[in-house]
């Protein structure tokens, strides 16, 4: 049991989008025991923690709908740079890519595959196996917020047919379906895909519509990272919509944007096409970051074929002068499926983090500037850097449009998410100021959003996506995940060159009514847990 709490004249924002109020909120057992408009509710008392919120906005813990913390929450689980935000619950298992469900030889794969997301911790014990295994490991070490899971389409394709492109077996199929039914009968909200990205990108339409008729048995949601966000990216969005549709299963939109300069001011287009579906009865969310660039690993720039196989035919096919030479051509001329159908732009291209600690001279630099220093061409640059850190780099890609921002943004389905990376030396801003940087920049600086529709895509709507059936609204009997920021100085502090700042503006936040901020600083605490999906909920 939690002790008892008093949030005293706090500006409450609930997450419902309505109006804001001046209340007290009280907590007890780690839930909202009373809101009273008149005073200190009689529930919470006279002898309970007090907490001055005056000129103070109270709103339900944010909802971080997209997370790369699946190793970052078991190595520092006080996971400073999201509930320094005012995270309270963030979605992992993203990109259809991820950790659970693997065997001995597939967790080896995907530790050197994804070490430019998550890094590859040394001495780290891989005690698990399943889904139910990995939400049980976050369980055991205590975390500072909550989290739910993602099964990963990806990982799931490479357990069942390993990094072949080519169709699956009737076998193979079933065995990926059984794998998507235990992930998520073991407390999985439903399954990520990541099809700019191999071996995920390597399933057809029809193969992702048998996986989702699975997902949507089980009352979950897809969730891809879809098959292009530059040349074709309309067209990849419609594939996803034509994949909901045809599976019966509600799609939620990973980092919904389109980028690239032949996209710039096109998201009237995409929002068009999700209205369209959505008039037809189709049930689609999105999430977004807002900020213009992307940040992904940087082997992720390679054509699909050069990728068949894992990495270690990878780094052979770099290794290779003629594989090398062809793989040249197909990213500065005719666009890669892994760069979006468009022609790289090696300036665009910045080295974020290294695996090898020889490398780290590199982060903080663009392909073209490290190209111009050594008097080499861009692409003989990028081809060493992934030879020489065993494909274990990070990158930043400039490519997005302001335009596109703010008008996705604005949609009814938009939730927020991160898309953070937290293991590179300077990772995207985007890992430790997304919340309040909506919050600050488009809300107070530029009224893009209003106060309460903001909290709203960040809290409520993300909840019930997710079924969070007592989570995301502050209502009496709800899980007090709650955070207090200020609507003068809540914002990001973060940047490209100094990026893991914590943001202003944000003195307090609780996970089942237990401080882990207090007068802005971590207080140690773990009271997060891995929420899982059940026939009544996520719980």
């Amino acid at each position: 049991m939690t002790a008892g709490l008093v949030l005293r004249g706090a500006t409450v924002v609930d997450g419902t989008g309505g109006p804001a109020y001046r209340a007290d909120v009280g907590v007890e057992d780690g839930r909202i025991s009373a809101i009273g408009r008149g005073g200190v509710p009689e529930s919470a008392g006279g002898r309970r923690r007090v907490v001055d919120a005056d000129g103070l906005v109270l709103a339900p813990g944010f909802v971080d709908m997209h997370a790369h913390s699946d190793l970052a929450l078991l190595t520092a689980p006080d996971h400073l740079a999201k509930v320094a935000q005012g995270v309270t619950c963030e979605v992992l298992g993203q990109d259809g890519l991820s950790y659970a469900p693997v065997d001995d030889t597939t967790l080896e794969q995907l530790r050197q595959h994804l070490a430019g997301w998550n890094g590859d911790p040394e001495g780290f014990d891989w005690d698990w196996r399943s889904v139910g295994g990995y939400l049980d490991r976050l369980d055991r070490g205590g975390m500072g917020i909550n989290a739910c899971y993602l099964v990963p389409q990806g990982s799931v394709r490479m357990l069942a047919m390993g990094w072949d492109a080519r169709p699956p077996s009737e076998d193979e199929l079933a065995m990926m379906k059984a794998l998507v039914a235990q992930g998520m009968a073991e407390g999985a909200v439903g399954m990520s895909s990541g099809l700019t990205y191999t071996p995920g990108m390597y399933a057809d339409t029809g193969e992702l519509v048998e996986l989702c008729r699975v997902v949507a048995e089980n009352g979950g949601y897809y969730s891809p990272h879809h098959r292009s966000y530059g040349a074709g990216a309309l067209e990849a969005y419609a594939e996803m919509i034509e994949v909901s549709a045809a599976a019966g299963c509600p799609l939620h939109l990973a980092h919904a944007t389109l980028n690239f300069p032949a996209n710039a001011g096109r998201a009237g287009e995409l929002l068009a096409l999700l209205d369209k579906a959505l008039a037809r009865g189709g049930d689609i969310t999105l999430d977004t970051y807002p900020y213009l660039p992307a940040a992904t690993m940087l082997s992720a720039l390679l054509p699909s074929w050069a990728c068949e196989g894992g990495p270690d035919r990878i780094l052979a096919r770099l290794r290779d002068p003629a594989a090398a030479g062809r793989i040249r051509h197909v990213l500065e001329v005719e666009g890669s499926d892994g760069c979006h159908g468009v022609p790289v732009s090696w300036d665009t291209i910045r080295i974020s983090g290294t695996r090898s600690p020889a490398l780290a001279g590199r982060v903080g630099r663009t392909i073209a500037e490290l190209a111009t220093a050594s008097g080499r061409a861009p692409f003989e640059v990028f081809r060493e850097q992934l030879i020489d850190d065993g494909l274990g780099t990070a990158s930043v890609w400039f490519i997005g449009n302001e335009e596109n921002v703010r008008a996705i943004m604005k949609h009814p389905a938009h939730t927020g998410g991160s898309d953070g990376l937290l293991a590179a030396a300077k990772p995207h801003p985007r890992s430790w100021g997304t919340f309040p940087r909506y919050l600050g920049r488009y809300v107070r600086e530029e009224g893009v959003l209003g106060l309460e529709e903001c909290v709203a895509h960040l809290t409520g709507r993300a909840a019930r996506r997710l079924r969070l059936t007592d989570r995301g609204l502050i209502r009496t009997g709800y899980h007090a995940d709650l955070v207090l920021f200020d609507p003068r100085t809540v914002g990001d502090t973060a940047t490209y060159d100094d990026p893991c700042r914590t943001p202003t503006g944000i003195p307090y936040v609780f996970v089942g009514g237990v401080a882990v901020i207090a007068e802005g600083r971590h207080t140690g605490a773990l009271p997060g847990r891995a929420l899982r999906r059940t026939p009544e909920g996520t719980r």
